[in-house]
């Protein structure tokens, strides 16, 4: 499985950004799709993540801010991220829940400045 993310760039404070990974396989296989972010110098995290069913979660950080969705024809989630802070900058990665070693992309950074 390849997962592609994509739409990471610059943006101001209070700023928006959409983000898009797009899956190899048929997404509607996978139950759990997930975002993750690895802030510079810091551990990867988790951010959000949807179920098959459209069930959503999400970190305490970034609740009422992103929003995570998933269009299964299109094997396609997506992330949106609103009112973004400086402390959202990192690199963000899709993944399943629980996260497979081998489907980690390369990600797409998102830098906020203040």
């Amino acid at each position: 499985v390849q997962l592609q993310a994509s739409g990471g760039g610059f943006v101001q404070a209070g700023g928006s950004l959409r983000l898009s990974c797009v899956a190899s396989v048929n997404l509607f296989s996978i139950n759990i799709m997930g975002w993750y972010r690895r802030a510079p110098g810091k551990q990867r995290e988790y951010v959000a993540h949807c179920t098959r069913e459209g069930v959503t979660n999400y970190a305490d950080s970034v609740r009422g801010r992103f929003t995570i969705s998933r269009d299964n024809a299109k094997n396609t989630v997506y992330l949106q991220m609103n009112s973004l802070k400086p402390d959202d900058t990192a690199v963000y990665y899709c993944n399943t829940v629980p996260t497979r070693a081998n489907y980690w992309g390369q990600g797409t950074l998102v830098t906020v400045s203040s």
